[in-house]
């Protein structure tokens, strides 16, 4: 129904992102990719994917259009959900995921919390005729310790994990990597979790 919106960035998170446009401020689920393209940016536009479910409207944002093409392939597989597949483009970047597909590594895919091997089989039985070329993409974030502490936690909970636990595996991770990144902090955390 919505193919992007546009407007200024009210409030980040490396789960999900407000974009003020028009007077509203909507709530837009993000990977942890899109959250490493848009970090410090002022305002942007996001291309949209809309979920209708009896008991809600959500709305799921990508920063360029083959990572929304990869999303929407993703959960076209019978099991993978959105959430899910958001998961998938918070751990793994969309090249890799590409990848695994298409050289059939279901152990890459099956590191992906919520994900067994049945499903990273069936993830690539149905999507490797569709997934073709590979983009190069991604970024690197710069902050402090304690900021990338908190967002590394805020993201983790977001996604579903219990905050002590999180923050023991975040705690560890920038113990051994004192300058590690809130996308790097997370991608590990969610290996470990």
């Amino acid at each position: 129904m919505y193919e992007y919106i546009r407007g200024n960035i009210a409030d980040i998170s490396p789960a999900n992102i407000v974009i003020e446009a028009g007077g509203l401020g909507y709530f837009i689920n993000i990977s942890l990719n899109s959250y490493s393209q848009l970090s410090g940016k002022k305002d942007t536009r996001l291309y949209l994917h809309q979920i209708v479910r009896e008991d809600a409207h959500i709305l799921y944002g990508f920063a360029d259009l083959g990572e929304r093409e990869l999303f929407r392939n993703l959960i076209s597989v019978n099991g993978v959900g959105a959430s899910t597949a958001i998961m998938m483009l918070s751990s793994l970047t969309p090249d890799e995921i590409r990848s695994a597909v298409t050289t059939e590594n279901v152990a890459v895919l099956k590191a992906v919390k919520g994900i067994g091997a049945k499903t990273a089989q069936r993830i690539i039985i149905d999507l490797k005729d569709k997934l073709g070329k590979i983009a190069e993409s991604g970024q690197i974030l710069l902050s402090t310790d304690n900021t990338i502490r908190n967002e590394s936690l805020s993201a983790l909970v977001m996604l579903g994990f219990v905050k002590k636990d999180a923050e023991k595996v975040v705690s560890k991770i920038l113990q051994e990597q004192a300058d590690a990144t809130v996308e790097s902090v997370i991608k590990q955390a969610l290996k470990r979790l």
